[in-house]
């Protein structure tokens, strides 16, 4: 009989999956590695030290949060030793896409004689909408799981090596991998793609996501800032990001909003939206990584959807 590990995105499906009674242990895997610097060493010293370093710092994280809901986690993981088959369960957005590269990264040094599987939601049927883990009924995802993928060693050394290229200095040779479908990763390359998106434009400064707000802002006229967030939050394509991350985006372009009830562009704000203004030199911030890579060393081109060094 297989000894079973699973290891989810979140504390929301930990809990689903509990109550979906699969048998094994379970493990939660708490971070958000799409944002602040990376290491390529996962679970290593400077790796998290590096990283209770920019959550605590943009996020207010404390240490004592830090180690109690992440580390000891973490340590959990590494004490969970005898399991022969490791279940990754990840959904198809930025979020979780890097949180699973991660992942497989530390398997691969860690766990090389595991069976590695992963499930991972996404399209369903031949609809376009995108489902989260737990937007699926229990019948589906445990038809997901009887159906998981089981990874190859070539697709733990790809993601591996993605999760690298990610961690380096020059997020360029990333962009080079966008269209490698060679490996079992369905969802991979529209994560990458959106990452890419969050370097600055060379239009007005602002990256995708940025520009996103404003465009909600103006477009939509909500009400308050509790409406522009659920706005935000409903319509975000392959991001995946939750309401602390969307607060974070807001807080940097808060000299661009007159007000936020109900919510208002102020004129430089309009003229930044409709590329009229480059904002970049009033939003750089030298400190701010992306992976490997300083965000405002690198410009988007939207024209031709590559990535310039400055």
């Amino acid at each position: 009989m297989k000894s079973l590990l699973h290891i989810t995105n979140g504390d929301s499906f930990t809990s689903r999956l509990e109550s979906l009674e699969v048998k094994g242990d379970i493990i939660t895997w708490r971070e958000m590695l799409c944002e602040g610097k990376t290491l390529c060493a996962v679970g290593s010293e400077s790796f998290w030290k590096t990283r209770f370093e920019f959550l605590n710092k943009n996020y207010k994280i404390t240490k004592s949060w830090f180690v109690e809901k992440t580390l000891k986690e973490y340590r959990s993981l590494c004490n969970h030793k005898q399991q022969d088959h490791i279940v990754l369960w990840f959904e198809y957005d930025l979020f979780c896409q890097i949180n699973m590269l991660a992942v497989l990264s530390w398997l691969k040094t860690h766990r090389r004689h595991a069976e590695i599987s992963l499930v991972c939601s996404g399209k369903e049927d031949d609809s376009e909408k995108l489902y989260g883990l737990n937007e699926l009924s229990d019948e589906k995802l445990l038809q997901l799981y009887e159906n998981r993928t089981i990874l190859s060693q070539d697709d733990i050394e790809y993601a591996d090596y993605i999760w690298q290229l990610y961690c380096s200095d020059n997020p360029i040779r990333l962009e080079n991998q966008i269209a490698n479908n060679d490996f079992q990763f369905e969802y991979l390359s529209d994560a990458l793609k959106t990452h890419l998106k969050r370097f600055p434009t060379i239009k007005n400064g602002l990256n995708d996501l940025e520009n996103h707000v404003l465009q909600v802002a103006a477009e939509m006229k909500p009400k308050s800032k509790a409406e522009l967030m659920g706005e935000l939050i409903t319509h975000q394509g392959y991001y995946g990001f939750g309401d602390t991350q969307y607060e974070r985006i807001v807080t940097t372009l808060k000299p661009l909003f007159n007000s936020f009830s109900p919510v208002k562009l102020t004129k430089k704000g309009m003229e930044v939206l409709k590329q009229e203004t480059n904002y970049y030199s009033q939003i750089r911030d030298n400190q701010m990584y992306l992976g490997g890579s300083l965000k405002y060393n690198f410009l988007y081109n939207t024209e031709t959807n590559r990535i310039l060094k400055l």
